[in-house]
């Protein structure tokens, strides 16, 4: 047995270490003497372990496996145990077939509605993201099987991917597009990450030295391995250069022959490229053996957790008058292809093989009737199929109707023009539920859609991309077995217009500026006091909960958040509690409020139990850019407890004394009143030693004057009749 330190990489001719660097065939890492070769595999939602002998564009070719749903929808459990199990699952599917490392999960924010891959993608808000990112990590890495955390970083759009530049301003940056990436490389430790396509602010991620460096390994400490997502580099010698270790997948001898050739013309550092070879081989050492010697799995088990999971995440919108759970003795109509033939899974490198798809009208009660009511193939109307889904409506006691996006309208490698269902859908559900009052809607959808409809309905529920269990998860909610817990991880706005990225997200063909910086989501959307269809952390329940007894201790390090959470109905139920911070202190812009944690408590009707959460410092912070840091400020924050972003049922004001004082630095450019509030006492010395504030004192005293004084810098006193003599004084005595 060989041991992979850096005299072993030395001991490789300079083509097997350039062979390291640069993968073998789609799947593989190179082979070299004493080191098998490693296979990876997609896999966020489902192993998509592909036969190595068909084509890499079938992505059809894969194995057997259980298709978990996506993470759009597993976003929407909020529920950290529960990722964690999903990445046990995805542990021992793969361990069982021989992969190495997992390529997944996608942690980029939800910044526009019309990104295609958001179905790929937790959620518009970075804690969200990165918690469920790190108990996903942590459950397939428990099982011996390394991950690839994707895609590093700021990859929020499909168009052009592979060259348009993601123009981000530093603070924006830090806090919500690394903020993510940040949790999951200190709390998670993952084997690799990779690198996606785009540029970030000009420079192409593949070879971005800052980003894969500076940051990710000298700010954050990673020590795994950073690979490219398929394709991504450019100049596989900058790359390295700049921190990448593995080019995905390799172009074969031309690259061994491009890296060879930089090494011996002196344009690559042999000792830059050992350095990458090293890290592919650890990876290899680590991840690529097998950590038990079955190989096979529980199937049927692990069709049970993913019917579990999307139970406990598909999200209750709207429930008028109690409308669900629906009664086993009325007559039931079932309309909507998707129904038939569900959405269930996201296209692209996401696809599954899926092992036993249940369909929703497979799994419908006896005695349902079904009107396919629409093509899925077309977006006019057919009148014949919509006739007869309106007289069955007519006939009908209740209706459910199955509505979302088909696949070609959102799948991997670009961009959706719209948020708006097929006109056929539309247009059907307007005239349904103008026949009858007891219409349920049932989404399958990877990300937000517009609902003309709503108003007219009593009852919706969103499944997103439910995974092979759909069938049986949507009966369960509908009929009451399970009580939905499914919070929305994403805001739903009520236009495509009023979502911040609109007019500009992708209209520039190879720029896409930022230009709502941190303003992302439910974040823009209070900012602008605007309505939305169904807020962040928005989910309704078959019960009702009480919160109670709002306590706030400041420790010497954390602040504890303690309340009381009562199941006030009749059935058994479980709720997303969730805290959100206001930042009432910096002088910087922030925010309205923040979601800073979160969790999920089961209770029994009439069951209460006191909740106590616990926020770190960095629970307070924004990222300072001219000091590069994060930085909580002292002083007024209030702390807010809600069952969504919207729905804010206890607050607290609360001063924060464990950080910094925001003062910053006396110069001849601060005004006076910034000068007045500062309560620094060397700075209050200054000032009465000096005189001027006995000077200031009766100007910022008077209601006539005092925002006209408090707007003046301290170089300009003397425009005020203030002698320069004491303005010197004043500087002298502060040093």
């Amino acid at each position: 047995m060989v041991t992979i330190d850096l005299d072993f990489v030395e001991g490789l001719t300079l083509e097997e270490r350039a062979a390291l660097v640069s993968g073998k065939d789609f799947w593989f890492t190179a082979k070299v003497p004493g080191v098998d070769r490693m296979m990876m595999s997609d896999g966020p939602s489902g192993l998509r372990k592909q036969n190595i002998d068909a084509s890499p564009a079938d992505i059809n070719d894969s194995v057997d496996a259980v298709c978990f749903p996506s993470s759009a929808l597993t976003a929407s459990s909020f529920d950290d145990d529960m990722l964690y199990k999903l990445g046990t699952h995805l542990g021992i599917a793969a361990n069982a077939e021989h992969l190495g490392v997992l390529l997944g999960p996608g942690v980029n924010i939800k910044r526009s509605p019309l990104a295609g891959r958001n179905f790929e993608y937790f959620s518009e808000d970075p804690l969200l993201a990165g918690r469920m990112g790190v108990a996903y990590v942590k459950g397939v890495q428990d099982q011996g099987v390394g991950v690839s955390v994707k895609h590093f970083a700021a990859n929020n759009r499909e168009n052009q991917r592979f060259t348009s530049s993601s123009n981000i301003d530093e603070r924006a940056l830090r806090e919500i597009y690394l903020a993510q990436f940040e949790r999951i490389v200190k709390q998670a430790h993952p084997a690799t990450l990779m690198c996606s396509y785009n540029r970030l602010n000009g420079t192409l991620n593949s070879q971005n030295q800052r980003l894969l460096t500076d940051i990710l390994r000298n700010e954050w400490g990673f020590q795994g391995l950073v690979m490219s997502d398929w394709g991504a580099v450019a100049d596989h010698v900058a790359a390295i250069k700049a921190g990448l270790d593995l080019e995905m997948p390799g172009k074969g001898q031309a690259s061994v022959d491009e890296i060879v050739a930089a090494v011996k013309d002196g344009r690559l550092q042999e000792s830059t490229l050992n350095r990458s070879a090293l890290r592919v081989l650890r990876m290899v050492e680590k991840w690529g053996k097998k950590v038990t010697k079955a190989d096979t799995y529980d199937k049927k088990e692990q069709h049970e957790f993913a019917r579990q999971m999307a139970d406990d995440s598909i999200v209750l919108l709207k429930n008028d008058q109690n409308q669900l759970p629906l009664n086993a003795t009325d007559s039931l109509a079932i309309i909507g292809e998707l129904a038939a033939k569900p959405r269930f899974e996201g296209g692209g490198s996401s696809h599954v093989n899926a092992h036993q798809v249940v369909t929703p009208l497979d799994a419908a009660p006896a005695g349902a009737q079904y009107a396919q009511g629409y093509s899925l193939k077309e977006t006019a109307t057919d009148e014949h199929l919509a006739t007869a889904a309106i007289e069955l409506a007519k006939k009908s006691d209740q209706v459910v109707f199955f509505a979302g996006f088909p696949e070609e309208m959102e799948t991997e490698g670009f961009d959706k023009d719209t948020i708006s269902l097929p006109t056929n859908q539309n247009d059907l559900l307007a005239k349904v539920a103008a026949v009858s009052s007891n219409v349920t809607v049932v989404l399958e959808n990877g990300s937000v859609l517009e609902m003309p409809w709503a108003d007219q309905v009593p009852a919706i529920f969103e499944t997103y991309l439910a995974g092979e269990a759909v069938g049986e998860a949507t009966w369960d909610i509908l009929t009451g077995k399970v009580n939905p817990s499914g919070k929305l991880s994403e805001s739903f706005p009520l236009r495509l217009q009023d979502n911040p990225t609109y007019g500009t997200f992708g209209k520039d063909h190879d720029e896409e500026d930022y230009h709502e910086g941190i303003f992302v989501g439910y974040r823009y959307y209070d900012l602008h006091e605007m309505p939305v269809r169904f807020p962040f952390g928005h989910g309704l329940s078959y019960t009702s909960f009480a919160y109670s007894n709002l306590t706030v201790e400041e420790g010497t390090d954390t602040v504890k958040v303690g309340f009381d959470l009562t199941n006030t109905g009749k059935v058994a139920g479980k709720e997303v509690a969730q805290v959100y911070v206001a930042n009432q202190v910096s002088r910087v812009e922030m925010p309205v409020k923040e979601l800073r944690d979160f969790t999920k408590v089961a209770l029994e009707a009439g069951e209460s139990k006191h909740v106590t959460l616990t926020l770190p410092r960095r629970a307070f912070a924004y990222y300072n850019v001219a000091k590069q840091q994060w930085e909580a400020d002292n002083g007024q924050y209030k702390i807010m407890v809600g069952s969504s972003s919207r729905d804010i049922r206890l607050s607290m004001a609360f001063t924060l004394t464990i950080g910094t004082n925001p003062t910053s630095e006396v110069t001849g450019n601060t005004y006076v009143g910034d000068l007045w509030a500062n309560q620094d006492p060397h700075v209050q010395k200054a000032l009465k030693d000096s005189g001027l504030y006995e000077i200031l004192a009766p100007m910022m005293k008077d209601e006539k004057w005092v925002a006209i004084s408090a707007n003046i810098p301290l170089r300009s006193l003397s425009a005020m009749g203030i002698d320069e003599k004491i303005r010197k004084a004043f500087f002298k005595a502060l040093k």
